[in-house]
């Protein structure tokens, strides 16, 4: 971990040809946000979209815009996932509209992965497409959300149905706004991490194992390091495979279909994404050992080390056959039939399609 100074900023370019952008990671980058990305001093104002439980830090990247002479507007969001819907969309684009918002205009996102997709959403639909600045105040949307251009919206009947691809412009983060992260959202973020170990990084995964506890102490410089990789990490699937046209990148959704079953079925509020993809990360590891994809030692590897982070490694008590029917109508899935990310070994996954159902709901008991 040696090689982060405190002023330094690390950085990571996501190689998207014209749509390429940097991922600057440090401390204090909040101060001054135009002055990370020169492309930002061309916007005509700043529409500031920020989830309430950070207007402290929004209201002082509002300021930092007008301080450069580009005004601007704070618009906060009541934190939750049931914000993340048409109706909190339509009322952004009713703001941006009576702010006679331009093509210049910049929508910068604060807060978490709520907030990201949903002003990245709005950003990429108003006007056909404004310029989109991300700055995600949580441990998740660090390592997740805030990479990669998928923004989008619930649908009652389905996480992220509605949504677009729509890069931003750049991403800022600021590891100094984990200071105050409560204690279930930065778990629920280690979820995310530990995916990357799973799917990618055998490495990372032992890392994250190893340091178990200087990582819950939130060490500065196991943040940094656990952050970076899982950055660069999903950089580089992103610049491989950007609108999931060959595959590559669905491999990020390990555990994901699980999760997003559980999310939609208890309501977008039972438990957190990160929770949610710890206990889906569990079921797709059962059903691999149950088709002897992986062996059972596999499993308690990953379980261990949920367990450690204090995440569940338990499906929620919901009908399994709901759940599964909300599997079907997954994004993912061909012509209502289920298609999962499962593990081959640690550090590597593949789609498969044609899975007995039985099984899943075996894997889901």
């Amino acid at each position: 971990m040696a090689g982060f100074s405190r002023d330094s900023v690390s950085k990571i370019n996501v190689a998207l040809a014209e749509r390429s952008y940097e991922i600057q990671i440090g401390e204090g980058l909040t101060a001054s946000v135009p002055d990370l990305n020169a492309g930002l001093l061309s916007a005509t104002r700043a529409f500031v979209v920020c989830d309430k439980n950070v207007e402290n830090t929004g209201s002082r990247i509002l300021q930092s815009f007008e301080s450069k002479g580009i005004k601007g507007s704070l618009n906060l969001i009541p934190p939750g996932e049931n914000q993340k819907c048409l109706e909190t969309a339509s009322r952004l684009y009713d703001l941006l509209v009576d702010e006679k918002a331009d093509r210049k205009t910049l929508v910068v996102a604060v807060g978490g992965g709520v907030i990201g997709d949903l002003a990245g959403f709005v950003a990429s639909t108003f006007n056909r497409g404004l310029k989109l600045f991300m700055i995600p105040t949580t441990l998740l949307s660090m390592v997740d959300s805030s990479v990669g251009g998928k923004v989008g919206v619930n649908h009652p009947r389905g996480k992220n149905l509605i949504g677009a691809f729509h890069q931003p412009v750049g991403v800022a983060i600021d590891i100094s706004t984990l200071n105050t992260l409560p204690e279930r959202e930065f778990k629920s973020g280690l979820a995310e991490i530990v995916k990357y170990g799973v799917i990618l990084d055998p490495e990372l995964f032992e890392f994250l194992e190893r340091e178990s506890q200087a990582i819950l102490k939130r060490s500065r410089e196991a943040l940094i390091h656990i952050i970076r990789r899982s950055c660069e990490l999903k950089a580089s699937v992103v610049s491989k495979d950007e609108r999931e046209e060959t595959g590559l990148r669905a491999i990020l959704n390990y555990g994901h279909t699980y999760a997003h079953a559980f999310e939609t079925e208890g309501g977008y509020g039972m438990w957190l994404h990160g929770e949610a993809v710890s206990a889906g990360m569990v079921s797709a590891a059962k059903l691999a050992v149950a088709r002897s994809m992986v062996g059972a030692d596999f499993l308690e590897r990953l379980k261990k080390l949920l367990k450690a982070f204090g995440l569940p490694v338990e499906s929620p008590k919901l009908d399994p056959r709901k759940l599964l029917e909300i599997m079907r109508n997954d994004k993912k899935s061909v012509q209502g039939k289920l298609r999962l990310v499962l593990p081959i070994k640690l550090g590597q996954v593949d789609t498969f399609d044609g899975i007995p159902e039985e099984q899943v709901l075996a894997s889901l008991e």
